[in-house]
C-alpha cells in the first residue's frame, strides 16, 4: 500500500486505486498453453500502472490524496496449489466455488478490495487489471474496457482516456449477468460460461464493494503490452493506465 497526499489533510477521503499484480501466471492447476506463456509476466499489469501513478503523482507534487494497493502473487502449479472443485473463503466471509485457478486475478482483486475499503474507507476505487483473455477478444488491442456502478465516475475515466492517450471503452454490467456466477455450493463461482467472460470477471468484482462505493473496474489485459511501438509508448510494455489516471485524480481530485 503506497499514499500521496498532497493536501495537507484538506481531503480526508482518500481516491482508492487498487492493481492486479499477479508476477507470472502460468494458470495454476488450470495450466495454460505452452506457446507464449512467457509473455505472462506482464500479467502484473494492472499493479504496474497503480505503482507508476504513485510515483507520478508524488513527483509532480499533485494536490491531491490517494492510496495505491497492489496485490501481489504468482500463480503456479504446486503440490498445495487450489484446485477446480475447491471452495475458497474470501476476506470478508464470501465462499467461492473455484472452476478454473487460471481466474486467479479476481480472486486475488477481491481480498484487495475489501482490504482497502476497510483500511482507507474510500469514496470512490478504480481497479485495474489484466484480468481476462476475453477482453482483448472484444476489444482488441485498442482499447480498455470499463465497467462502473457509477455513470459519473465512467464518464470521467472515458474522458481522461481521451485526454491522455489511454483510451477507455465502457462495457455493461447488470443483475442478469451477475446470476451467471451464481454457485450451488458458495456464495459465488470464480468464473461464468463462455459467454460475456469480462463482464462475469466484473460482476465478481462488483460483488465485494461496498454499499455508497463507486467503483470502476478497468480491465487493461489488451492494453499492458504491445508488439509494436506507437505515439505514446514503446514496443513491449506500454505503461497503460498510468497517463489515465494521472489525467483522472487531475480533472476529479486536485484541489
Amino acid at each position: 500500500a503506497m499514499r500521496w497526499d498532497g493536501t495537507d489533510g484538506a481531503q480526508k477521503t482518500p481516491l482508492a486505486l487498487v492493481g492486479k499484480g499477479v508476477t507470472f501466471d502460468t494458470g495454476g492447476i488450470s495450466l495454460k498453453p505452452g506457446a507464449g506463456m512467457e509473455e505472462m509476466k506482464w500479467d502484473m499489469g494492472g499493479a504496474g500502472a497503480v505503482a507508476g501513478t504513485m510515483k507520478a503523482l508524488a513527483g509532480r507534487k499533485a494536490k491531491a490524496h490517494v492510496v495505491g494497493v497492489c496485490g501481489l502473487v504468482e500463480n503456479m502449479p504446486d503440490g498445495k496449489a487450489q484446485r477446480p472443485g475447491d471452495v475458497v473463503k474470501s476476506m470478508n466471509g464470501q465462499t467461492i466455488e473455484v472452476i478454473n485457478t487460471d481466474a486467479e486475478g479476481r480472486l486475488v482483486l477481491c481480498d484487495a478490495m475489501h482490504w482497502t475499503q476497510e483500511i482507507f474507507k474510500p469514496e470512490v476505487m478504480i481497479d485495474l487489471a489484466t484480468l481476462t483473455g476475453a477482453m482483448i477478444i472484444a476489444l482488441g488491442n485498442e482499447h480498455a474496457g470499463c465497467f462502473s456502478n457509477d455513470d459519473g465516475l465512467a464518464q470521467g475515466l472515458i474522458d481522461a482516456g481521451k485526454d491522455s492517450g489511454d483510451p477507455v471503452w465502457r462495457l455493461p454490467v447488470g443483475p442478469a449477468y451477475d446470476k451467471l456466477i451464481n454457485s450451488p455450493i458458495a456464495d459465488m463461482k470464480n468464473v461464468g460460461p463462455r459467454g460475456a467472460g469480462s463482464i462475469t470477471a466484473a460482476q465478481f468484482l462488483k460483488r465485494f464493494v461496498k454499499d455508497g462505493v463507486k467503483w470502476a473496474h478497468l480491465d487493461i489485459a489488451g492494453m499492458v503490452w504491445a508488439d509494436k511501438p506507437n505515439p505514446v509508448w514503446e514496443k513491449g510494455a506500454t505503461g497503460y493506465g498510468v497517463r489515465l489516471l494521472n489525467q483522472y485524480v487531475a480533472d476529479h481530485f486536485e484541489v
